[in-house]
């Protein structure tokens, strides 16, 4: 027999009644999430914000035949990294800075990088590449702190030994940037070689900065580096040998005006290469643009200013 609501009993009617809204609380409450279990309430959409940092990044130097980890430094994004090449300037090593899309194979990018050659501002700058046309980056193999690194052929055809050693220069400064890289070998076309070139040049143990010093400049600026863009407080890097490890930065603003001549003192000097690592705030009285960061020492002969390297940066408010 069919029947409908209207026909039951009253107390069975209102006994229903009861149960159902007792079930609709117990949905509800269970949809707000109250209790052990949460209840699927649909698409939860959160954003967190995070405020720039300046970071140190550890990546991973991988290449076909090795496994190494290399450290570097970057504050520019996290999709990139920032590392140096090193070219020649006035018949010296010179630092360039390079942003490269962030990559584990660090050290080739770097290689790379550094066969790429000067950009076109750099080399009206005074920037040289000593690498002969034609060199080609084959490989490179890290372990034990010893970098051997592949080129082709082409890298030891042509030109006299100065040359010769500021093109070994130039790819073992850019690979001893990196922490774990405390020497280079050498490989032409995949064979291991202790001579290099027509000139005889021995280099038949790992390569270090220490063998290159005939190559380094008194005062070795890492940091800025040219036509970067500056801004107060700048920190300025490097490496220094000079009597009593004392020099002076000097920084000119676009309008030629000096605007700082700050003292810096090294960790050693005077046949002994030490670092620096300095932060000079300036004043905000200057006009921006290009202007020159110009490092120098006073001669301990006679005193008159004997000027290293004067930087071309960019200046910003």
């Amino acid at each position: 027999m069919r029947h409908s609501l209207g026909n039951l009993p009253k107390t069975i009617w209102i006994a229903g009644l009861m149960v159902l809204m007792l079930g609709a609380v117990t949905l509800a409450i269970a949809g707000c999430g109250i209790g052990d279990d949460v209840g699927d309430g649909g698409t939860v959409s959160t954003t967190t914000t995070t405020a720039p940092v300046e970071t140190t990044t550890t990546v991973l130097e991988d290449t076909t035949t090795t496994t190494a980890v290399v450290t570097t430094s970057t504050t520019v994004g996290d999709d990139t990294t920032t590392i140096k090449v090193y070219f020649s300037r006035n018949e010296k090593i010179c630092a360039a800075t390079r942003i490269i899309p962030k990559t584990q194979q660090v050290g080739a990018a770097a290689m790379r990088a550094l066969i790429q050659g000067p950009t076109a501002g750099e080399q009206k700058a005074g920037m040289v590449s000593n690498l002969p046309d034609g060199t080609t980056f084959l490989g490179l193999d890290v372990a034990n702190g010893v970098a051997t690194v592949d080129l082709s052929k082409e890298y030891e055809s042509g030109g006299g030994s100065l040359s010769m050693f500021m093109r070994l220069a130039e790819v073992v400064f850019t690979l001893t940037q990196f922490p774990t890289v405390e020497g280079v070998n050498f490989k032409l076309d995949g064979e291991p070689i202790d001579v290099l070139g027509g000139e005889g040049i021995i280099i038949d143990h790992p390569m270090s900065r220490t063998d290159f010093e005939d190559q380094s400049p008194a005062i070795l600026v890492e940091s800025p580096t040219v036509l970067e863009t500056v801004r107060s407080p700048v920190r300025v890097t490097g490496t220094a040998n000079v009597f009593e490890a004392v020099f002076h930065v000097q920084i000119i603003d676009s309008g030629g005006i000096e605007i700082l001549d700050q003292v810096v003192q090294a960790t050693s000097g005077t046949g002994t290469r030490g670092t620096f690592d300095v932060t000079l705030k300036f004043s905000p009285d200057f006009e921006a643009g290009l202007g020159s960061l110009i490092v120098y020492y006073d001669s301990p002969k006679d005193g008159s200013k004997v000027v290293v390297d004067d930087i071309p940066v960019i200046f910003q408010k």
